[in-house]
């Protein structure tokens, strides 16, 4: 749930006609402000937030730049930018040894697993494939922009650099816990 919060704004943002984009990015940054004050008021850690925070200054400037240049050079670009930023946020949490789903997966998960190897190495492996999905939903997106493919298409690349990723992150989460409810299993077995 916490990431289809996180990332409701930008899918927002991806399916609102691109001859409306002005009020996509103020619809966006507007949603994306109510997570983030809904976020703080709920008193989450900062590290679950990192998401909004980078949202926040995506969807603030995109806004300015929206009302205050409506034809520029660079609205055809902006998806491709989108995605660059998301990919930029993710592959600078890894970088820095802080992967963005960590934060968000420590909210339903007891504090005794978080300093667990398998923990982390799950956090790294899903944040690892949403940076791979939106570089590569940016590379797409960049490309229909130098072509000027329709907003179908945009659409679909920027649906599917999210979908993509939470499908794997629901699946992989589901093989996860199925090996270690196995493993626990067979030691149960073993100290009989």
């Amino acid at each position: 749930m916490s990431y289809v919060l996180a990332f409701a704004p930008w899918i927002v943002y991806a399916v609102i006609p691109s001859s409306q984009w002005q009020w996509g990015a103020l619809v966006a940054l507007v949603l994306t402000a109510a997570t983030l004050a809904w976020s703080i008021a709920r008193r989450r850690p900062v590290a679950s937030m990192i998401i909004e925070l980078g949202s926040v200054v995506f969807f603030a400037a995109a806004t300015v730049l929206a009302f205050a240049d409506p034809h520029t050079a660079l609205h055809p670009y902006l998806p491709a930018v989108s995605n660059g930023w998301l990919a930029v946020i993710s592959w600078f949490s890894l970088a820095i040894r802080q992967p963005f789903t960590l934060g968000i997966a420590k909210l339903d998960t007891p504090r005794e697993v978080w300093h667990q190897p398998l923990f982390i190495r799950t956090n790294v492996v899903i944040t690892l494939v949403w940076s791979i999905a939106f570089t590569l939903g940016s590379a797409a997106l960049a490309i229909c922009g130098a072509v000027q493919a329709g907003s179908t298409a945009v659409v679909l690349v920027q649906v599917a650099s999210f979908v993509i990723p939470i499908v794997f992150t629901i699946r992989y989460v589901a093989a996860v816990q199925r090996r270690v409810a196995q493993l626990r299993a067979q030691a149960g077995a073993a100290q009989r």
